[in-house]
């Protein structure tokens, strides 16, 4: 088994791009934002105004102690309790392949951010191909960490699978951000073949 990057490490990975797109005193909202540590970082880099929504309430108390504002419901209620371009960003990072709704979701977020990042690891990353084709089952390394019997539910979403759905929906892709498995190396070839990560810059056509 692949040794396991640490979730704090990826999301230092996350930060340092998602951080290059924010701007200084921007309003973002992170849905599914766990422990807080991304906005704890973007409070800190760039002096944001920072609010979370997640479900788990141990999550939601270390939030919390990082000094992050966070509400605890789904991310359908918090959403719409907004009005439209209440934030400058909404940032959906890991969480889009959990949900049930996530077309809905997405649409919410395009009404109540002016621009929404989108990240997920991508499905269609070479190694589980390959695994697959060899061994008929899921592999479990730094993308795919737990096996299936430990792992949530999962949307199996790919970076070209999530293009066609932006085309499909009128949704413009204005950057787009790749990272190898090993969850430190950008890649620029072949992302949906070589990239673990994907990280996409999303708003309204």
């Amino acid at each position: 088994m692949a040794q396991k990057t640490p979730t704090s490490k990826k999301r230092k990975v996350e930060l340092r791009a998602i951080s290059d797109w924010v701007s200084k005193g921007d309003r973002v909202l992170d849905l599914g934002c766990g422990r807080g540590i991304l906005l704890e970082e973007l409070m800190n880099a760039k002096d944001v105004y920072a609010l979370g929504v997640d479900l788990d309430f141990e999550k939601i108390l270390r939030a919390v102690k990082r000094g992050v504002n966070v509400m605890h419901c789904d991310i359908l209620t918090a959403l719409k309790t907004f009005d439209d371009n209440s934030f400058d960003w909404i940032i959906c990072s890991r969480t889009l392949s959990e949900l049930e709704n996530t077309k809905l979701v997405i649409d919410e977020s395009l009404r109540v951010g002016k621009r929404v990042v989108i990240g997920f690891v991508n499905y269609g990353y070479w190694y589980n191909r390959l695994h697959l084709a060899l061994k008929g089952r899921r592999t479990v390394n730094k993308v795919f960490e737990n096996d299936w019997y430990c792992a949530r539910p999962m949307n199996q979403i790919s970076i070209v699978s999530f293009k066609e759905f932006c085309a499909n929906n009128d949704i413009a892709i204005n950057r787009s951000h790749f990272l190898r498995g090993n969850w430190r190396t950008q890649c620029k070839f072949l992302p949906n073949l070589m990239a673990g990560y994907a990280l996409f810059e999303i708003s309204k056509k």
